[in-house]
């Protein structure tokens, strides 16, 4: 059952209460292939080939002119009290898909583009791409879920999460801590 926009809606203040930092990676999430997820202990992050073995790097939703996977997506980022709110059917409806799921106030406020973050041994850099639920997040999740992402005054609060480019290589495990720099 897909929440209504009044659940959704209610659960604002909630959401707005995660961690601004030092919050922790609850779950990961590998995308070898279209549709396809695994949950490994941990990923390595990589500023020439993103997750290595995923689909950014054949595969991206967004290029750069030359024809190359844009490197502002190759990382996500779902705030748990999000995932924990739409994603209610775990067996009935795919994991959105989010490499990282973390406890973190992902606003704007808290995060604007440029902001650094240390996940284990990698550091990434937020993106100035706004995450505004593709077509996927509204089938899975219902019509309520997609507009309240993009309602006034919620695309700043990120709602779905940030889109983050890898800054420094490195190996992130459940469990590391997530820290703004």
């Amino acid at each position: 059952m897909t929440p209504s926009t009044a659940e959704l809606m209610a659960a604002l203040p909630h959401i707005h209460a995660a961690p601004k930092t030092d919050s922790r990676v609850e779950q990961l999430c590998f995308r070898p292939a279209r549709n396809q997820r695994t949950f490994p202990d941990h990923l390595t992050l990589t500023r020439a080939q993103g997750v290595p073995g995923e689909r950014w790097l054949t595969e991206p939703w967004l290029r750069l002119p030359d024809g190359s996977p844009d490197p502002n997506i190759q990382v996500s980022i779902l705030p748990l009290r999000v995932l924990n709110l739409v994603w209610a059917e775990t067996d009935a409806e795919p994991h959105p898909g989010d490499t990282i799921i973390a406890d973190l106030d992902t606003s704007e406020a808290n995060l604007p583009a440029g902001t650094l973050l240390q996940a284990g041994s990698a550091v990434l850099r937020v993106s100035n791409l706004f995450n505004d639920g593709c077509v996927k997040w509204k089938a899975r999740y219902g019509a309520d879920a997609k507009n309240w992402i993009t309602a006034p005054g919620h695309p700043q609060l990120r709602l779905r999460g940030i889109l983050c480019a890898i800054e420094q290589d490195g190996i992130l495990h459940l469990g590391d801590p997530i820290t703004k720099l």
